[in-house]
């Protein structure tokens, strides 16, 4: 799927090599108003350049509270790096279903920065 096509993107930087993390697995997850429970969107991998571009297809986001899990403890495993989270969890709320959505992660084996990207 294009970037330009989904609501919502992810890009994943490995700030101690410098390089986009690939291969490293994620989920997202929408928080279900009335349960409480998060369901589980889209399990997916980062691509070559560490991003994730069709996490929605356009017309599926709504909104509300929603959850992207990365599985850091595997990334690093390969890597033969200790690492001290077993998974890093990004919850957000969307409000405007019309908007686009960045998360990017900048990741090390010992900590973490996210922020909302355009």
């Amino acid at each position: 799927m294009e970037p330009e096509s989904s609501p919502l993107t992810t890009h994943v930087l490995d700030t101690a090599s410098g390089l986009p993390a690939r291969g490293l697995c994620l989920h997202l997850s929408r928080l279900e108003d009335l349960s409480q429970q998060w369901t589980e969107l889209k399990k997916s991998y980062t691509d070559l350049d560490g991003r994730c571009p069709g996490l929605l297809r356009p017309g599926q986001m709504k909104p509300g509270t929603y959850k992207l899990s990365f599985e850091t403890q595997g990334y690093w495993k390969e890597r033969g790096q200790e690492s001290f989270y077993p998974y890093i969890e990004v919850v957000f709320t969307i409000t405007k279903e019309t908007q686009k959505f960045h998360v990017p992660l900048l990741l090390s084996p010992w900590s973490y920065t996210t922020y909302r990207g355009s």
